[in-house]
């Protein structure tokens, strides 16, 4: 199997010589995965069975130790996360016997899918931070190739923690990212041109979200000439860090003209560190002031930061939504999404970054794990919607391929076998075949399936919407009003963004419905939402108020009546859930006859609601 490129050495000067061979071994390494693909996933799989052949799933299944790729996929089922549950659940309520892994489980990282309202718990081992850390070894080596330099300046990136809980078996559950950042990997890792950022750690790892934001800022703005990208993770909250320097700069700028720090910023650790950057800087804060007071904020990235060679952030998916604010902000800088993940498996990279963002592809790389993929297929031309059986059948399940052996074109949804103990585990997102890289297939990514509505890592499905309509509806009863259609869509003009219903009444009581009702129909509806649509709510500010717009009699006629202009069928035609397209939506909110939000953030507490109920009772 081909060598993992070497991680940096220690020492700062002999790092900064051996910078050129490292990303040499790296795209050597990339070259060689990727010509002989179908090999590597072969001894990929072959290793992963060898390791957990005789723990417990696979013995349950039959494989009897068995580690041939034919074997594997004649024995083992096709899984979603509910098959899966009641194993997650021995474990997370201390069970140590080999279930799903020879290795123990070293702790869950929580999902931004969810099951049954509550994130999904995925299991993992110490071993996958070196997984995790090699595939961020790979993303500079290829930036490199098309934005030289780099090493000779340092990375903004907005980089934060997420609160964690521990289940009754005293295993940690967190994000990937927050397990990752907390990790040695990242605290200690050597220096590295490449990792070499604004934000001192003591900041990325303050929990509390106002703290870390304004002194990671506070930092980027001290060190503003050095800076030559900006990022964060999401789109979504590298704009929210945008609009906390519009709400906060003339703070940032006393900080930067006196040398002193805001004394919001309590956590003795960030303090310390933030203090080691900060010296008082009459003209820098001059300069701040100037810009950030102008009317118009457009290319206020290039203008305070006018190094910056590209913005780093996920913009593919639902996250494409927040392209045009992001031009606007960096006055059209390359918007670059590096690389594939999950909290499943880190996935692959992309290795044209400088590409549009509807144009991205990502390259698996065959040694994070065993892929294969499920052919999925759209509904009709007027929906695009895509089908993907909730359940396999045996001739369905048949119908996998290898990563080798998919079409250029075709759409599938991704299936993982991983060290951590996931066997033929469907991950739920649609891929679409774009190209090769050697003999290695590029992916276009398509969507999450079923996911109607997503601000930030929040994704809600037709199922959870439905749900939360249904509750919502029941505060109208008492003046006799009812629910004729609905649909959504989200709107991310706002910062944060938030959820909008459409909603067309039919009224029969005498009394008015009043608008504190509409407000706990709102309301309502975002308790009836998810525990990561709440987390978002309640604890990261990072989705606004859900809002419903009550819309005049006849709206959803004329929804219908324009559909079928596009070429709908009126036979086929139903109301969609959720609506993205421009047009319709204007249709919509040219009927609207009044508006109203949630009042309140909905209830949300870290863990499962399971476990707060043992730990109250």
């Amino acid at each position: 199997m081909p060598e993992a490129p070497k991680t940096s050495p220690h020492n700062r000067s002999s790092s900064h010589l051996n910078l050129s061979q490292k990303n040499t071994e790296t795209l050597h390494f990339i070259e060689e995965v990727t010509s002989k693909p179908d090999e590597i996933q072969q001894q990929i799989l072959s290793e992963i069975l060898s390791r957990n052949g005789h723990v417990e799933y696979l013995e349950r299944h039959g494989l009897a130790g068995k580690t041939d790729r034919h074997t594997f996929k004649k024995i083992m089922p096709v899984i979603k996360y509910e098959d899966l549950q009641p194993d997650i659940n021995r474990i997370a309520n201390g069970d140590k016997s080999p279930i799903l892994s020879s290795d123990p489980i070293s702790e869950f990282l929580t999902s931004s899918g969810t099951s049954g309202g509550e994130r999904k718990l995925m299991p993992t081992i110490q071993e996958e931070l070196e997984r995790r850390s090699l595939l961020y070894s790979l993303l500079m080596p290829v930036m490199n190739q098309f934005v030289p330099g780099l090493d000779k300046g340092k990375g903004m990136y907005f980089l934060f923690i997420k609160l964690e809980a521990k289940t009754p078996g005293g295993l940690v559950a967190r994000p990937v990212l927050t397990s990752y950042y907390k990790s040695s990997h990242f605290k200690n890792r050597p220096y590295d041109p490449y990792t070499n950022y604004t934000s001192p750690n003591e900041t990325i790892l303050c929990s509390d979200s106002y703290q870390s934001m304004y002194s990671q800022m506070l930092c980027g703005l001290c060190l503003h000439n050095e800076v030559l990208r900006v990022g964060a993770v999401f789109a979504s909250g590298f704009i929210r860090a945008i609009r906390f320097l519009e709400k906060h700069w003339p703070f940032l700028c006393n900080d930067i003209k006196t040398g002193t720090l805001n004394p919001e910023i309590t956590d003795p650790s960030v303090r310390e560190s933030v203090l080691r950057i900060l010296k008082p800087d009459t003209k820098l804060a001059n300069f701040i002031e100037t810009e950030c007071s102008k009317k118009s904020w457009q290319g206020i990235l290039t203008r305070l930061w006018p190094n910056t060679k590209y913005v780093d952030v996920i913009v593919t998916g639902t996250m494409s939504q927040y392209i045009p604010t992001l031009d606007y902000y960096s006055n059209g800088l390359p918007l670059v999404c590096t690389m594939y993940a999950s909290s499943e498996c880190y996935f692959g990279v992309n290795l044209n970054p400088l590409c549009k963002p509807s144009e991205v592809t990502y390259t698996l790389i065959p040694t994070m794990a065993y892929f294969e993929f499920l052919p999925v297929h759209r509904n009709n031309v007027v929906t695009s919607s895509i089908n993907v059986p909730d359940s396999l059948n045996e001739k369905e399940q048949q119908e996998l391929v290898d990563l080798a052996d998919v079409k250029l074109g075709q759409e599938y949804e991704l299936v993982v076998t991983t060290y951590a103990g996931l066997y033929r585990y469907r991950v739920g997102d649609v891929l679409r075949v774009a190209g090769f890289k050697n003999k290695a297939p590029q992916f276009n990514f398509i969507c999450r399936k079923n996911v109607v509505l997503s601000i930030d890592s929040d994704k809600t499905d037709e199922v959870e919407l439905q749900n939360a309509v249904k509750n919502a509806v029941t505060h109208l009863l008492p003046f006799d009003a009812t629910l004729i259609e609905y649909t959504s869509y989200a709107d991310t003009t706002t910062i944060p963004g938030h959820y909008v219903l459409f909603w067309e009444l039919s009224v029969n009581g005498k009394t008015p419905v009043p608008p504190s009702v509409f407000e706990d129909c709102c309301f309502a509806m975002e308790e009836s939402l998810d525990s990561v649509y709440r987390q978002g709510r309640a604890s990261d500010k990072s989705i606004g108020p859900l809002e419903i717009k009550i819309v005049e009699s006849g709206t959803f006629d004329k929804l219908m009546d324009y559909a079928i202009s596009l070429g709908a069928s009126i036979n086929q035609y139903k109301t969609p859930r959720c609506v993205k397209f421009a047009p319709i939506v204007e249709l919509l909110n040219l009927r609207v006859v009044s508006t109203y939000f949630s009042p309140k953030c909905p209830k949300w507490v870290p863990g499962h609601k399971q476990w707060v109920d043992i730990k109250s009772s």
